[in-house]
């Protein structure tokens, strides 16, 4: 049983695991400063890492977490790396730097992504918040996956999913929403998250054997700047519909909200807890520092099935194989 919950803040988790943090090389996305990717950097860089890459599409604000963290461990050096996930061109572009680096990457927390924003098409001509919270993220993975494995070393990947899957499957026959016709942000979003948590369930059977450990997590409520747009009004339209889907029967009053470091805990967690290996536990999806119950999970987000489903429709999307020995 995890001595974790959900008050639990990422320095406690951090402080148990510096061990396992020390003289890592970790790839974090979606590092802009308030947000969780930049928390959790500066939370595991007083643990001495050996290299934080810092993965933004915007190189302004990964700069300055990258100064917050040196004004907090200036010992642990930072490295910018351009990343733009709703473009598979600019993913390739990224991934062949990372292939350039000497470093083998030991950890690598795919935290980037959008939440409920308006209909739009990436330049790939794919739904926003799928090209971006998923399709992108497969893509940039699987790219540098020879960066993680194939030394030897064990390593993980940690896919930022949220409890937001429970709004809905992946629409495997409609992903684009008819090109927009029959859109919800709220329903793509859904499927985006639950697109996270298959893909963990994808790599665990395929890279478990080679060393590779990979969980998706649901960090909890706290507002951060994912949300683009008037918080208030997303929030009081997301609590709708997870009323209308019989969530909040006993109403949503009691909901808990985190503060940041609360919040990153589980990501902390989820990246070094020597509980998570590549024959025990892998492919689970956490909440609170723990492992969620099968019950809590919907079985369209869990189901091998529906995972190997996904990464066959990826590869269609991006146009390109991924075949690694199970």
């Amino acid at each position: 049983m995890s001595p974790y919950n959900s008050q639990t803040p990422a320095e406690e988790v951090a402080r148990d695991c510096r061990d396992a943090i020390a003289n890592k090389t970790v790839l974090v996305t979606g590092v802009s400063p308030g947000g969780l990717g930049a928390e959790f950097a500066k939370v595991i860089a007083v643990h001495r890492p050996s290299l934080i890459i810092l993965a933004s599409r915007d190189q302004l604000k990964a700069q300055q977490t990258a100064n917050e963290i040196a004004g907090i461990a200036p010992e642990v050096p930072t490295r910018l790396l351009k990343l733009d996930l709703a473009s598979q061109v600019q993913v390739r572009n990224a991934a062949k730097e990372v292939l350039a680096y000497d470093e083998h990457i030991d950890v690598l927390v795919n935290n980037a992504g959008v939440m409920a924003s308006p209909f739009a098409l990436s330049e790939d001509s794919v739904e926003s918040q799928f090209a971006t919270n998923h399709v992108g993220h497969f893509l940039f993975t699987n790219l540098i996956m020879s960066k993680m494995v194939g030394s030897g070393k064990p390593s993980r990947v940690v896919n930022v999913s949220s409890n937001g899957h429970l709004l809905g499957p992946v629409r495997f026959h409609d992903w684009n929403f008819d090109n927009g016709k029959n859109y919800d942000p709220w329903l793509a979003y859904g499927q985006t998250k639950s697109a996270n948590m298959l893909f963990s369930v994808s790599l665990a059977q395929r890279l478990g054997r080679q060393g590779l450990t990979s969980v998706s997590l649901h960090p909890g409520t706290i507002q951060t700047n994912l949300a683009r747009g008037t918080w208030d009004e997303m929030f009081k339209s997301l609590v709708e519909w997870f009323t209308l889907l019989g969530y909040f029967r006993g109403g949503h009053g009691d909901i808990p909200w985190k503060t940041l470091s609360q919040g990153v805990a589980t990501h902390v967690f989820a990246a070094f807890h020597p509980s998570l290996t590549p024959s025990e536990n892998n492919g689970s999806y956490l909440q609170d520092c723990t492992i969620s119950k099968q019950e809590d999970v919907r079985s369209w987000a869990r189901d091998p099935i529906e995972a190997e489903q996904l990464w066959k429709l990826t590869e269609e999307i991006v146009g390109e194989k991924f075949e690694y020995w199970k």
